[in-house]
């Protein structure tokens, strides 16, 4: 089969596209003919090496995918040969990927695509919805009526963030560029603010009491300014870094107002996590929410590019590669 891999970690050049094997298909795996892939920065990582997990070489890469079933293990008793499923928890921790033709998948990370769903937009949107969902219930443990600022609103996870928000009953606030308050208010954002602006002056000023969660989603906002924003009690989520990689902040303030800092990724979420989330994601695709990402789609054959850009531009649309040019619908090619 044709599959994208590499057979050493290293910068984009290592990424090639030929024959590999089929697939072994265990007794509690589901085969899949892969349909399309989504591209995550995650990927960038463990294939340059930066993010550490188990790999077996040649590592074929990826970790999202929607595709048919064709085959299942003899204890799946759940899927049948013609289910359109996806997967969001390949490519690491000792499971090959899925940018290839053909893909085995533990049946516990398989998922059914809701009736009617696009399966492209679906495979774009679920690491970034995802992350966002294990961000709320699992990691901030958010509760209806309490207080929310999600900075860089307007950015992948951005926009899942604000949209579950919403829809659990928090107070949602956002930080972004003018252009975007309109769409943002529309997914559920009430109190839109321009991050060129002195955003927090104001945000201190109307929340006197502080703000309950705080998630940067670029990386480019002060610790410190976020810790001075929050709530007692309250937590700040880091799910990315600065470019300098540091942050400082006044210690003794931090821990005599009992407040948290809480690091994560969803490559450490746990398979609970993420079955849970899942049933969250089906539930919100099926409503037609969450699939708002613009699409860049290409082949297999383009995935070093993709990898090169998503370290070098800062792109709007979300990467999503199917096995060969012909199966590209022209409204979504790059």
């Amino acid at each position: 089969m044709q599959a994208v891999f590499i057979q050493q970690t290293g910068g984009p050049t290592e990424i090639q596209l030929g024959e590999l094997a089929m697939p072994y298909v265990a007794s509690h795996d589901v085969l899949i003919k892969v349909k399309a892939v989504a591209v995550n920065h995650v990927d960038t990582f463990i294939r340059g090496g930066s993010f550490k997990t188990q790999l077996t070489f040649p590592f074929i890469i990826g970790r999202d995918a929607v595709g048919t079933v064709i085959e299942t293990g003899s204890a799946v008793d759940q899927f049948k040969k013609g289910d359109l499923v996806w997967t969001n928890s390949m490519g690491y921790a000792g499971r090959q990927g899925v940018t290839s033709e053909y893909a085995a998948v533990p049946v516990a990370r398989v998922y059914k695509v809701p009736t009617a769903v696009d399966p492209l937009k679906l495979v774009a949107a679920v690491h970034s919805a995802a992350t966002a969902t294990i961000l709320l219930a699992d990691v901030l443990q958010a509760r209806t009526g309490a207080t929310i600022l999600v900075e860089g609103a307007a950015g992948h996870v951005g926009r899942k963030l604000v949209q579950l928000a919403h829809d659990m009953g928090l107070t949602v606030i956002t930080t972004s560029s003018q252009c975007d308050f309109a769409s943002l208010t529309e997914l559920g954002s009430a109190a839109p603010y321009d991050y060129h602006e002195d955003f927090a002056a104001e945000l201190a000023a109307k929340y006197p009491q502080g703000i309950d969660h705080i998630i940067d989603t670029s990386g480019q906002v002060a610790l410190q300014t976020n810790l001075d924003l929050l709530a007692q009690h309250g937590t700040v989520a880091v799910i990315t870094a600065p470019a300098t990689d540091q942050f400082s902040f006044q210690v003794r303030d931090f821990y005599t107002t009992d407040k948290n800092i809480r690091g994560f990724v969803i490559s450490h979420a746990t398979l609970s996590q993420l079955q849970h989330a899942a049933q969250t994601l089906n539930h919100e695709f099926s409503q037609g929410r969450l699939l708002e990402d613009k699409l860049a789609v290409n082949a297999f054959a383009y995935a070093a590019t993709a990898h090169q850009l998503l370290a070098t531009t800062s792109m709007k649309e979300k990467i999503v590669l199917v096995p060969t040019a012909d199966e590209i619908d022209p409204d979504f090619m790059v």
